[in-house]
């Protein structure tokens, strides 16, 4: 059928079409305002250069500073939610592939402090180079590096850890170079705070690789923090005297490692005890650190033309009887950072590989290898000379390789510019560029993590293309903080998974064609190849939940259901079956945000419910025929009976896996009894049944929330041990009988030939599986005692 249209018609339609269309695309531009933008940090701020941007725009913008302007809070709520999404390591992943759509379940930002608390508590050291603030993702690689740390883990809003942060700056700057100084913001990082048990701030911990953290309990002065910390620091300082001192010279040279020694003289200022040790532990492994009292030793002392207290360096193979030929090099500082500066300054480079032996060597040892463009470059960062000695352990030599000398091999590697790289000692086929911080802790961490792990720097050589064993790749850019964070757990993922799956990186800075071949709009993006089949991660960045997403490759846990099945498998359910089903779109920000947690939710209530999805791009009819009007659309659908409703549609604010897993269970049918003070009396203390009882409170939200989980319980023993509730807002005597002081409270009530105890066992856990397994010990323990006494009495 054809339509005709008038000239003029045609023409006030065209213009009229144009005019939506341009007020369409001036909304979209206003509304959809970038967080980074807002902040003034480029996409690759770092968590401390975020915190800082949005403290200084706090101080600007905050209301309380912008009294008479109506805008203030609104524009304070637009600051304040781009630093709570930023600073989120998943938000900010969310964000940054899906825009605010991506946020829709999130309401981060809706509440903010005073003007007083962003002056004064907010980002306590964010402004001090030598405090290290430590996040969750950089936390263990940091303190597992091999180096001393001692980290203060405090709360912006304890009055003490501000009282401690002045003499915290001022022991930082002193122990610089001896050990590390950090900080954890609990306030920010809760998690990781509970994960190390911290409950009171601020708390002082050393930590060191191979030693169990150590808390510190001493007052809050510098002297006793240092006199503390430096009973960790594990150097010595050896005493020399005639008989050891040229024995020590002449066998630096085979050891490689030189000598920096004191000489005390009755003229001029002798470096301290305190500065020695101090020397000691910022020089470990690389210069052994000594010191001679010329008092007792003045023939020796005379003989090296010592006359006034010095400090002299002497590098392996110095030659005593001529210390200028042999190198001997003398400091006049007293102060031990300016003698560390310069004596490292004096160290030798790393080893410069040939590119004739490059393969040979790779081939048979682990490498660290720093790529350069030039001989002339030297290692910029004095300190990364420690390399060697941190890495001894794991047998990981410490090199440079000049690009220039042979740009095919740096081509064939993808090295474009100055960067390092861990070669696990099979050639250069297996091989990872680090991506991290250009500190001394991270490469550490990097190379450590890295040998031992099964992860590799991918291109368009190696990429794996149909290949008939299962690849995990990951699609980054370097310069995205979520993609640094996501690479170590990426890492302890292949160890689990070493020999059924592959692990492989792809920098899309470098590789852009073959990133745009595969569809990749966002950083990271990590993507399963199964030969033909393609299976996109949106899970946090944990290897705990990449390991998760793996294990439902293997063995699904939501079904993805067709028109066909879902009348096959939901419309005619068995009568006690349930069904959750998401109705979704794959082109819906929050549909894909909810994915993870959906699946995640499947494997929570597997055994119980029954989870599928539709994909309501593919079945639009069908979606449409079902009255699905948005996306995602969550139901279940219950047991059948004659009054029960058809399904229920999900409603709640949040959509993460315990939110839906705590709705769903809600809808079970209850398997535990409701007892009465009668029953309780009759069925519990006097029958001959173990019972397992929930004291509970009507108003009382905690056992709102553990009544799906008992329920869970209930059915696990279900055969064992009989579930029952009490209620004590109705029965409070009861209760006030059996000792309930506080609720939710489950006891077990175990029959052992008589009558109970109304104290019962007091159960200290609100998981239905911990609970299980601990009746399980009880019951078990309670049959071997049976056994037991019928042996004696035969």
């Amino acid at each position: 059928m054809e339509f005709l249209v008038a000239k003029g018609d045609y023409n006030r339609y065209v213009k009229r079409s144009l005019l939506l269309l341009l007020v369409c695309v001036i909304v979209l531009v206003c509304t959809d305002q970038d967080y980074y933008s807002l902040l003034g940090v480029s996409k690759e701020a770092s968590s401390r250069e975020i915190r800082q941007a949005f403290k200084k725009l706090a101080l600007k913008l905050h209301p309380d500073k912008n009294q008479n302007d109506p805008n203030a809070h609104d524009n304070f709520l637009k600051i304040n939610r781009a630093y709570e999404v930023l600073k989120d390591e998943d938000l900010r992943k969310k964000y940054d592939k899906y825009g605010e759509k991506g946020l829709e379940d999130q309401q981060q930002g809706g509440r903010y402090e005073s003007w007083h608390f962003y002056r004064y508590d907010f980002g306590i050291y964010d402004d001090d180079p030598e405090i290290i603030t430590l996040d969750r993702g950089e936390f263990d690689a940091a303190v597992n590096s091999g180096e001393l740390w001692f980290v203060n883990f405090y709360s912006p809003r304890c009055s003490h850890c501000h009282e401690l942060a002045p003499t915290w700056r001022e022991f930082a700057k002193e122990m610089d170079g001896v050990i590390r100084i950090g900080a954890v913001n609990c306030g920010d990082n809760r998690m990781l705070c509970r994960i190390k048990g911290i409950n009171s701030y601020p708390s002082l911990y050393v930590f060191k690789t191979g030693m169990q953290p150590v808390k510190y309990f001493g007052d809050r002065s510098k002297e006793s923090l240092k006199n503390f910390a430096m009973q960790y620091v594990t150097s010595t300082v050896t005493e020399l005297w005639a008989g050891n001192f040229v024995n020590a010279i002449e066998t630096s040279f085979a050891s490689g490692v030189g000598w920096l020694i004191t000489f005390c003289a009755e003229r001029g200022d002798c470096l301290s005890y305190q500065t020695r040790l101090k020397l000691a532990g910022m020089l470990e492994g690389l210069v052994n650190v000594g010191w001679m009292d010329c008092g007792t030793q003045g023939e020796l002392c005379d003989n090296l033309d010592i006359s006034s207290s010095t400090t002299a360096y002497f590098p392996p193979g110095a030659t005593i009887n001529n210390k200028e030929k042999g190198g001997v090099l003398f400091l006049n500082s007293l102060d031990a950072r300016e003698i560390y500066q310069e004596v490292m300054q004096h160290l030798p480079d790393f080893e410069i590989v040939s590119a004739a032996s490059l393969e040979d060597r790779l081939a048979h040892h682990r490498w660290l290898l720093f790529f350069q463009f030039g001989e002339s470059e030297k290692s910029n960062v004095q300190e990364f000379k420690k390399l060697k000695f941190l890495l001894k352990d794991e047998h990981i030599q410490v090199g440079k390789f000049d690009c220039l000398s042979s740009p095919t091999i740096c081509n064939k590697l993808y090295v474009y510019q100055p960067c390092l790289a861990v070669f696990k000692g099979k050639g250069t086929g297996d091989y990872e560029i680090h991506h991290g911080k250009k500190i001394l802790y991270d490469i550490v961490a990097f190379a450590k993590e890295s040998v031992n792990s099964h992860v590799i720097t991918l291109g368009p050589q190696n990429f794996p293309d149909k290949e008939k064993e299962p690849w995990l790749v990951d699609f980054f850019a370097p310069w995205c903080p979520p993609c640094r964070a996501l690479l170590p757990e990426l890492r302890k993922a292949s160890k689990h998974l070493y020999g059924q799956l592959k692990f492989g990186t792809l920098d899309c800075t470098v590789h852009e064609g073959l990133c745009n071949m595969h569809n990749i709009r966002a950083y990271p993006t990590t993507v399963v190849f199964n030969q033909s089949d393609v299976h996109e991660y949106e899970g946090h960045h944990s290897a705990e939940q990449i390991l998760e997403f793996i294990e439902d490759l293997r063995n699904p846990s939501v079904v993805s259901l067709t028109p066909e099945t879902f009348v096959e498998l939901v419309q005619r359910r068995k009568r006690d079956e349930i069904w959750m089903v998401d109705f979704y779109a794959p082109w819906c920000g929050p549909c894909q945000a909810l994915m993870p947690e959906w699946k995640k939710m499947a494997r929570m209530v597997n055994g119980l419910i029954s989870v599928g999805s539709v994909d309501c791009q593919k079945y639009y009819s069908f979606c449409h025929q079902e009255n699905v009007r948005g996306y995602p659309e969550i139901r279940l659908f219950p047991q059948k009976s004659n009054t029960a409703h058809q399904y229920y549609s999900y409603n709640g604010w949040h959509r993460d896996s315990y939110s839906l897993r705590g709705w769903a269970l809600g809808y079970l049918p209850q398997v535990s009894v409701d007892l009465t003070p009668q029953s309780f009396t009759e069925k519990v203390l006097n029958g001959k049944d173990h019972w397992v009882i929930d004291f509970y409170a009507p108003w009382c939200g905690p056992c709102q929330n553990f009544a799906p989980e008992f329920e869970i319980l209930a059915r696990t023993v279900k055969g064992k041990v009989k579930a029952g509730k009490v209620d004590c807002q109705a029965y409070g005597q009861t209760c006030q009988t059996a000792d309930i002081r506080a609720y939710p409270t489950v006891k077990f009530y175990p029959y052992q030939g008589s009558k109970k105890s109304v104290l019962g066992e007091y159960i200290d856990s609100r998981d239905a599986k911990g609970i299980a397994d601990l009746l399980n010990e009880k019951l078990e323990a309670i049959q071997n005692k049976g056994k037991r006494k019928k042996s004696r009495n035969k």
